[in-house]
């Protein structure tokens, strides 16, 4: 880049603390208001809101973007043409545990990342001497729905030459004391969501249960089926489920039951063959009973394509701050892996990143006790700490056209 790389930290840092308040504002907002998967609305609009309240400084807010209610995109332009970036906000909770992933923790991060960028570009180009774009993407449901797949499938991404975002982890017992990770293979795996409905025939359970069918028992049965599968896939491969309904009573044969399975695998690749091994599993049941069973599919989660430059450049970054940064996570003892997010499916799109940060608590993502986490002023600054990282990264993206080549070339070399 034309600029120091040491100037370029100290006006992200002071573009940060400027805003610090504002941004302490939102995360709270957010954690203390959980909202579900395309129900975010709250959230939607205290972000738009705090843009719009800075429309003078060249903020152009676009609220339920991209045919999405709970959708933003919040865009920054200089000049003409030049290169893109975008930041992902998520903001969706859990069913009755709130921000137990700490997605107000991801959008806080990801708003001061955009500010701090724009602040940046702006103070060292004010003068339009280079095109760009920043932008900020609301991107609603990634606990369940998809939302970035409907902003792909809308054009969100096209255009962009990269994309960011951190998300939380807590540190556990044993692990090294760390503040983030950069993005590495395997992190993030691939995911089929499916729900599974069989269906049999009533009868009294106790008078004439020769009549019936049971769709009880072919739940059952499929899950003894894939109990037992699981000894038999790869360490890296995961099945779980849950019985969403099994019968209304106990004196009447259950006509029809339905479970739902989340099936993970290191990559799309390997992910078929293991849906294929589980389908037959949920077939044999329905063979087994004499029941018929039927499938409905959820978008399903990509694996997280991992960008070289990006992920580098980040950790270099980071650690020259002062943040403890590695680049492999996943093979760090005490680290956390095995999740999916539709952030892969960004990544097959467009360069990403989706680094990792560590918060303390006292329980891993999707319990309560990394709800309270999420909520602590220690999360909030890490955050922070992150969002620094990704908006030098972001300006470099921008501004320097070698490492944006080598951005777009180790992307290229992954299709």
């Amino acid at each position: 880049m034309a600029k120091m790389k040491s100037e370029i930290i100290e006006k992200v840092r002071g573009a940060l603390e400027k805003y610090e308040l504002q941004l302490g504002e939102i995360n709270q907002q957010i954690w203390s208001n959980p909202e579900l998967a395309f129900e975010e609305h709250n959230a939607h609009d205290n972000i738009c809101n705090l843009f719009e309240s800075l429309a003078e400084e060249g903020y152009k807010v676009n609220r339920s973007a991209f045919g999405v209610k709970t959708a933003f995109e919040i865009s920054y332009t200089r000049g003409k043409g030049g290169r893109t970036i975008a930041f992902n906000a998520e903001y969706d909770s859990l069913p009755g545990i709130g921000h137990a992933c700490g997605h107000n923790l991801i959008a806080t991060s990801s708003i001061a990342a955009f500010l701090a960028t724009c602040e940046t570009m702006r103070a060292f180009y004010p003068d339009d001497d280079i095109g760009y774009t920043a932008r900020l993407l609301g991107t609603p449901a990634e606990e369940g729905g998809g939302g970035k797949l409907l902003l792909i499938d809308a054009g969100a991404y096209k255009a962009v030459d990269a994309c960011f975002m951190v998300h939380p982890f807590p540190v556990l017992s044993g692990a090294p004391d760390l503040l983030s990770s950069s993005s590495c293979e395997g992190q993030y795996l691939a995911n089929h969501k499916v729900e599974v409905t069989f269906t049999g025939k009533p009868a009294h359970a106790s008078a004439a249960p020769w009549e019936g069918v049971n769709a009880l028992d072919a739940v059952v049965a499929a899950y003894v089926n894939i109990s037992m599968l699981r000894q038999q896939i790869l360490p890296t491969q995961k099945i779980h489920g849950v019985v969403l309904r099994g019968g209304e009573r106990p004196n009447v044969i259950p006509a029809s039951t339905t479970v739902e399975y989340y099936i993970r695998s290191e990559t799309v690749k390997t992910l078929r063959p293991l849906t294929e091994r589980v389908l037959k599993c949920f077939e044999a049941a329905a063979t087994a009973t004499g029941c018929t069973v039927e499938y409905k599919w959820e978008p399903a989660y990509m694996d997280m394509m991992v960008n070289r430059p990006i992920c580098e450049s980040y950790m270099n970054v980071m650690n020259e701050m002062g943040y403890s940064t590695i680049y492999d996570a996943a093979g760090q003892e005490g680290g956390l892996s095995g999740g999916s997010t539709d952030m892969g499916n960004v990544s097959y799109e467009v360069p990403g990143f989706h680094g990792g940060f560590y918060i303390h608590t006292d329980g891993v993502n999707h319990t309560p006790q990394f709800t309270a986490g999420a909520g602590s002023q220690e999360g909030f600054k890490r955050s922070l700490y992150c969002a620094a990282g990704m908006a030098v990264v972001g300006c470099r993206v921008l501004a320097d056209d070698e490492f944006a080549a080598a951005v777009k070339s180790d992307f290229d070399s992954n299709e």
